[in-house]
């Protein structure tokens, strides 16, 4: 089967939920499934329903707190370290969808150059399906995917006060 190039973007929810929704589709199709999350540290509700699944690896490479101004070594070095091991992960080819969670917010904070993440589909095999999620995708990342979708946030209840909800948002 050939693999494809997806990006999920925008400022609208959804896009991570999205890209679980996947990763669930292709376990139960009985495929090898890898997701790093940028940005991104601690015990989500979706990564514990993930750990019940066999077929869905899951990293973290973040400090679990938003990147407010300039980036601190700490974050970069995580980073980096989360970009070296996609693309371990990639080159080895073992996966049959890798998902690259926040990676375009990654680059948008400046934590990921954008050559990182054309790189990324520069070494995908054939038969890798390769997501890349994020707020701020780069346009050089959208014209070289397969399919972009782009969230598109119409109206939000976070505007009225709403905080996330375990469960729902986290």
């Amino acid at each position: 089967m050939k693999g494809y190039v997806q990006v999920y973007t925008g400022n609208g929810k959804g896009k991570t939920t999205a890209s679980i929704g996947l990763a669930v589709r292709a376990s139960g199709a009985g495929l090898s499934v890898f997701i790093i999350q940028f940005m991104k540290q601690g015990m989500y509700s979706e990564i514990h329903a993930l750990k019940k699944l066999d077929n869905i690896f899951v990293e973290q490479y973040g400090a679990g707190q938003f990147v407010k101004g300039k980036p601190s070594d700490a974050e970069r070095a995580m980073c980096r370290q989360g970009y070296e091991r996609l693309c371990q992960i990639i080159e080895a080819g073992k996966h049959d969808l890798v998902i690259a969670d926040e990676a375009n917010m990654a680059c948008f904070c400046g934590l990921l150059p954008e050559k990182d993440l054309l790189h990324l589909i520069d070494i995908k095999p054939d038969h890798i399906e390769l997501v890349v999620t994020g707020r701020g995708a780069p346009a050089s990342v959208m014209d070289r995917a397969d399919l972009v979708t782009e969230m598109t946030e119409v109206k939000h209840y976070y505007q009225q006060g709403v905080v996330a909800r375990v469960g729902i948002e986290k």
